[in-house]
Parts: C-alpha cells; structure tokens; sequence
C-alpha cells in the first residue's frame, strides 16, 4: 500500500514539472518576438492599435513606389493616423523570396499587423505568410492569390487610362512610331493589357501609327530603362510612353527633343518639356477604404479592382504647351464612352501574329483582363 501511494505522488510531482517545463518554454517563446496585435474580424477595431508595414521594389522617390506611398500618407491624414504607425521596408526586390518573406517577418516583429505588399513579385510570400499568421491582414497590389479570411489583393483598370493616353498621344504624334517601354514581356498581363490599350487608344484616332515596344525584363531598372527609350528615339520614336519605375524614360525623351507619356506620378516635374501627360494611380482610394474597414471590423478579401469612376486612375492634364482642340475634344469623348460602359476590350480584337480574341458584341471580363491577356495588339511591333 505505501509503495502505491508513493507511485501516484511520484507520478503527481512528473507531472507537475511537465506542466512547469511547459509554461517556462512558453514564455520563453513570447518574449522572443513582440506578438502582433490580433485583429477580431467582424468587430470593431480602434484606429490608434492599427500598424501598417509596407514593402517597395526601391525607394519611395518617383514612380511606382512614390505612387504608392503618396496614397498611403494621404491615407493616413485622412484617417488621423500617427507616423509611427507605418512601417517602410524599402529595395525589396521582386525576385529575391527570401529577401520579399524575410522583410515581411521583419515587420510582424515589429508589430505590424497590416501587411501591404505593393508588387507582383510578393504575391507568393504574401500567400504562405498569411497561412502562417492568420491574425493579420496581408494586402496585395497587381496580383491574383487571396484567400477567404486575411489576404486579399487590389489593383485597377489602368487600361482605361492607359486608353485615354493613346488617343493623346495617336493625335500628337508626327512620324506615327510611338514607343513604349515595358517592365515585362507579353507573358505579364498587367504590362501587356496596359499596353494593348494604348495600342487601342492610339488606333482610334489615328490608324497608320505603329507601337514599338522594349522590354526591361525588370519592374525597376534605372540604367535599362533609360537604354531602351534611347533605343525607341534611335528608331524613329517620338512619343516614349512606359510600364517600368523610374521617370529616365522621359528624361531620355526630354533630352532628345521628343515628347513622353509618364507613369504612376505626373512626370511633367521631372520632364517639363516632354510629357504630354501621366497615366496616374491615386492609391488613397484603396488604402483609405482598406484600412477603415479593419477599423471598423468588416474587412474583406474581396479582390479590389476599380478604375476611372473610382477615381483609382486617371490621367494628368494634357500640357498647356502642347495640347490642341481636337485632342482635348478627342480624350474627353474617349472618357465619356468610357464612363458610359465602353470597356476597350470589346469585341473582335486582332493580335500582332494574326489571332483573333475576343466575341463579337461582347467585351473581356477584369479577370482575363488581369491575368489572361498574353498577346500584342496589331499595331504593336516589339523592337529586340
């Protein structure tokens, strides 16, 4: 009998130094990375606990990036958000998944618990990250992952407004070779559909101009970006219109005494002389909504995707200098079909090699816009 009883307080005192053992490794573990704050889907959220951690492709200077945080601080005056809550990893290359997960980490450990990852090549850390922390919200720009509980993506119809450019630019052109500079090759379809709309654009008003393209082969590359409009002038081009990150496209126009359609930002700063105008994001929108709704316990992960009528796109003011009647009659009327319906991607639309996309009476849906148009319109030649 004693030899029982003292078994069983034996197995007592094991067991409490299991239970010991256990609560000492869990704190070990919590003091080791500042834990973010969980945030309660479906209730209400307080403003001053909200930590955005944003990832760039490069400096916040111009261009892409810029666009980008320009919105997220307009974002955050509007909502009377303190500084401190933004948290900015800058030069987080696309490429590199190592550098794209480890940045992300970086900033839950610092607290964040929004994750806004502003290109296309974050897309897969974003989706494995939000598996792992499914307390935080994890927002993507360009993409196409989410999933039903904390990571969504945005983007928008910058075709439209990459549509209003062309007309611009098919007026103004003289020799009717209009280059463009693109980050990607057709296989990216957020490139190529921005660019076909240009092609479009162009062709509506002027049918005898041709579309030269280069491709970078990178979101953002100073000195490629700024051979390849060299390339597009040394070819005619008089118009340089681009998808990639810095303004050394229109700089490279102003230089040589042509004229540039900007991206992003209105380049006009950077090239007063050349741009003609700027294809724009005004990313507040989205953030500004985004971040309300975690504040207000209704986030969703509904893919985002608004254009012209959102205001998420436009385009700046045609150049004083430059600009004529028929082509503020001819944008204007442009976006007015635009805003009554008119989607650009409708009906029979022939490609560069000959194919026909498209049915006839119908238009191409947003999700094919985004991630299934893999072809050049035929107005486009690619200049290796």
């Amino acid at each position: 009998m004693t030899q029982i009883i003292y078994s069983f307080k034996k197995k007592q005192n094991q067991i409490f130094l299991f239970f010991i053992c256990l609560m000492f490794f869990a704190l070990i573990l919590g003091c080791k990375e500042k834990s973010p704050e969980i945030i309660q889907y479906g209730f209400q959220k307080d403003s001053d606990s909200i930590i955005i951690g944003v990832l760039y492709v490069c400096a916040a200077e111009t261009g892409y990036s810029y666009a980008h945080d320009y919105g997220l601080r307009q974002a955050q005056r509007e909502l009377g958000m303190r500084d401190e809550q933004i948290l900015r990893k800058f030069n987080i290359n696309d490429f590199e998944g190592i550098m794209v997960e480890a940045a992300m980490r970086d900033l839950i450990a610092e607290g964040a618990n929004i994750i806004i990852a502003t290109s296309w090549g974050h897309m897969n850390s974003c989706e494995k990250l939000a598996e792992e922390f499914p307390n935080i919200v994890f927002a993507h720009a360009s993409g196409y992952k989410s999933n039903e509980t904390n990571f969504t993506n945005y983007f928008g119809r910058i075709y439209q407004a990459r549509y209003l450019s062309g007309v611009a630019a098919g007026l103004h052109t003289k020799s009717n070779k209009i280059g463009f500079v693109a980050a990607q090759d057709k296989s990216n379809s957020e490139v190529t559909s921005g660019l076909n709309a240009f092609a479009m654009g162009v062709e509506s008003v002027n049918p005898d101009a041709e579309i030269l393209v280069t491709v970078t082969y990178s979101w953002y590359d100073p000195g490629a970006e700024r051979y390849a409009a060299q390339r597009l002038i040394a070819e005619g081009c008089d118009i340089i219109a681009q998808h990639v990150d810095t303004v050394n496209p229109q700089i490279e126009a102003q230089n040589a005494g042509v004229w540039g359609i900007g991206y992003n930002t209105d380049m006009k700063r950077e090239a007063p002389d050349a741009v003609l105008t700027s294809v724009i994001w005004n990313w507040s929108v989205y953030y500004k909504d985004m971040i309300q709704s975690v504040i207000d316990g209704n986030f969703s992960t509904e893919p985002y995707f608004a254009g012209l009528k959102e205001g998420l796109v436009d385009i700046t003011p045609l150049h004083q200098d430059f600009v004529t009647e028929e082509m503020l009659i001819a944008v204007s009327q442009a976006r007015e079909k635009i805003d009554n319906g008119f989607n650009v991607f409708e009906g029979l639309l022939e490609t560069n090699d000959g194919q026909i996309i498209g049915t006839h009476g119908e238009s191409l849906p947003d999700e094919v816009i985004t991630s299934g148009i893999n072809w050049y319109y035929r107005n486009i030649r690619v200049i290796r």
